[in-house]
């Protein structure tokens, strides 16, 4: 009984926007983050360096295997709504290619990708259920923990994006978008959120109903790529100068 009580306080609450249940794992993350890069940069030679992030990057796949393993095994599972196709999820599955073969073509695409779509993620969480649900965990891991592979990508292994990149990045975007217009009509699904906004708060809910949110989106992607891209331009433009 007193399991059952407590599932219930923990499991059956929606993750709140600012909660402690929003807040501490991204504080936790930041904290790793740059602990985790700086002893890195000071401690390890080059292959050291590409072995521990592509271990990072296995743990974080693994993580998401295992998450839909586990919804399997209960007999719920919907392809309809649990596919990882949403592209948080899609990253996590594929990021250990990424840091095992480290493709700069690759490291363009993914940066607007994962600092755009993941940040967005982080601010405003869609967490149905809360701590210590293996929902929960697995939607940290996955959101923070690919933040910190393209941090650590960037700044330990000194890949740097260019202009052109924000432009690369956002035509596979268009790629990925067309085949989940594909997928979504042929399993009546909303992977990506292209037919309906998700439930929770999003910064979807201020660019209006379908299908002008997706309209609007496309539009403000080259610019947020561009925003994303300002500090790298802006560091090059010093390192010039000086």
């Amino acid at each position: 009984m007193s399991f059952i009580i407590y599932n219930a306080f923990f499991l059956f609450n929606r993750v709140v926007i600012g909660s402690k249940e929003h807040m501490l794992p991204i504080v936790f993350a930041v904290l790793f983050a740059v602990l985790f890069i700086k002893y890195a940069k000071r401690n390890l030679n080059q292959k050291q360096q590409n072995r521990t992030i592509h271990i990072f990057a296995c743990v974080i796949s693994l993580v998401v295997v295992g998450f839909h393993m586990h919804k399997i095994s209960l007999g719920n599972y919907n392809i309809t709504t649990d596919l990882p196709l949403y592209l948080c999820s899609l990253l996590g599955l594929v990021i250990p290619v990424f840091t095992y073969y480290r493709k700069y073509w690759m490291y363009e695409v993914l940066l607007f990708w994962i600092i755009g779509g993941t940040l967005q993620a982080v601010l405003t969480p869609d967490i149905a259920l809360g701590f210590p649900s293996f929902d929960y965990f697995r939607y940290w891991v996955v959101h923070l923990g690919l933040l910190i592979v393209i941090f650590y990508v960037t700044y330990v292994l000194n890949m740097q994006p260019k202009l052109k990149s924000v432009f690369k990045s956002f035509f596979a975007l268009q790629l990925y978008v067309i085949i989940m217009i594909a997928v979504n009509y042929m399993l009546d699904a909303n992977y990506f959120y292209l037919n309906e906004k998700p439930q929770s708060a999003s910064l979807l809910d201020y660019f209006g109903d379908w299908p002008w949110y997706i309209l609007v989106g496309q539009i403000i992607i080259i610019p947020l790529f561009l925003l994303i891209y300002l500090p790298f331009y802006l560091a090059k433009n010093n390192q010039k100068k000086n």
